[in-house]
């Protein structure tokens, strides 16, 4: 009987009595399962963090844990695949795949989506001095406000440099925002646009070569990393990536396995060592709500700067563009494209913008990531 009672004392159920704040946390990570699982709200990533918040919310798991005398010198299995976060591995290996599944022709046929890319990122260092004027320090500021480039890996990348101890509520923050673009998006279109606007007809983009396509990687390559060196694990794999998938059969195998096997693995990962981090201590208080509340205004700033930047362009340029482009100028690939080319075809059932979203997305991504660079230049 002795045994019996010190088994039942030790399970992780009378631990859970002794914890109301642990019942919390594993109600929120079913939350998040049912949110990806039944919602679609970003699977993919969603469900590897909801199920590493449950797992290490489970008392008793020790999946976290650092090695000690009291467990041989073993550390829990996430202390060891957090490494892979602390260091940048998995942002950086996803990028690669990210970069291996990406079409770079519309944005060398329209490079002057670039300026809608770049105009996005103004809603990040908008956001960034907003958090700093409501008190945050700049480190944590930045990891706010690069919530505004709308893109996982880079948001992850950046806070784990800057300010690890947000990265749970940063990531989940980052990630709800761009499943809800759908719902996001659209408001701040129709407010900053006229009918008349988004009936602004677009032409065919011109056919890109495939040496175009081989030398665009390589050329933007070595300017961004000789520009902004911070910015080169990112867009360094972003680009190495394309390079693969541009060469063609050559380098095929390296292509497959950078797009499906690594980027898959790399995804897990990261999903597991981020809802790891998302313990009671780090994850219910104060600070989360105003994080949550400053990712928004980061994410609809990015939209709205994006939109506003096209229409300057309108002023000055004899060929108009739709300022709806300038609202995929965020990195929610594809999906801020999709949205914005369905609100155009209401307006005119033949007037698909895809291809110019695609390229201000794509813009988006490359203008995320040296906004990162800067961000951890300058705190870092």
């Amino acid at each position: 009987m002795e045994a019996l009672t010190d088994f039942i004392s030790k399970t992780g159920f009378m631990l859970l009595l002794d914890n109301w704040k642990c019942v919390a946390m594993i109600l929120i990570a079913a939350v998040l399962l049912y949110l990806a699982i039944v919602k679609k709200f970003e699977p993919m990533l969603l469900i590897p963090i909801a199920f590493g918040m449950l797992l290490v919310n489970l008392p008793g798991s020790a999946m976290i844990d650092p090695p000690s005398e009291a467990n041989n010198n073993v550390g829990g299995l996430f202390y060891y695949l957090s490494y892979g976060v602390e260091y940048g591995i998995y942002p950086t290996l996803i990028f690669l795949g990210v970069g291996a599944m990406t079409d770079f022709g519309p944005l060398i046929a329209n490079p002057k989506s670039l300026l809608l890319g770049a105009a996005a990122q103004f809603g990040i260092f908008i956001a960034f001095f907003l958090a700093l004027l409501l008190g945050f320090s700049p480190e944590a500021a930045a990891s706010i406000g690069i919530i505004g480039g709308a893109d996982g890996p880079t948001t992850i990348f950046t806070t784990a440099r800057l300010y690890p101890d947000l990265l749970s509520t940063i990531t989940i923050a980052a990630y709800s925002y761009m499943a809800l673009v759908p719902f996001i998006q659209p408001p701040i279109m129709r407010a900053l646009t006229t009918k008349k606007e988004r009936s602004i007809v677009m032409s065919q983009l011109r056919p890109v070569s495939k040496q175009e396509k081989i030398i665009f990687p390589i050329v933007v390559t070595v300017f961004t990393v000789l520009l902004l060196p911070s910015a080169a694990p990112l867009l360094g794999m972003l680009m190495f990536g394309n390079l693969l998938k541009e060469i063609g059969n050559d380098t095929f195998r390296l292509f497959d396995a950078a797009s499906n096997g690594i980027m898959n693995a790399a995804t897990i990962f990261l999903g597991l060592c981020v809802g790891a981090t998302m313990t009671v201590d780090a994850f219910i208080n104060v600070q989360t709500l105003g994080i949550v509340a400053g990712g928004f205004c980061a994410f609809a700033l990015s939209i709205a700067s994006g939109i506003c930047m096209a229409k300057v362009w309108n002023l000055f340029a004899k060929k108009k563009i739709n300022p709806l482009i300038g609202a995929t100028g965020l990195s929610a690939v594809p999906m801020a494209s999709r949205v914005c080319n369905g609100i155009s075809t209401q307006y005119d059932p033949k007037n698909h913008v895809l291809n110019y979203c695609m390229s201000s997305n794509i813009s988006g991504v490359i203008g995320s990531a040296v906004a990162a660079g800067v961000l951890i230049s300058y705190l870092g």
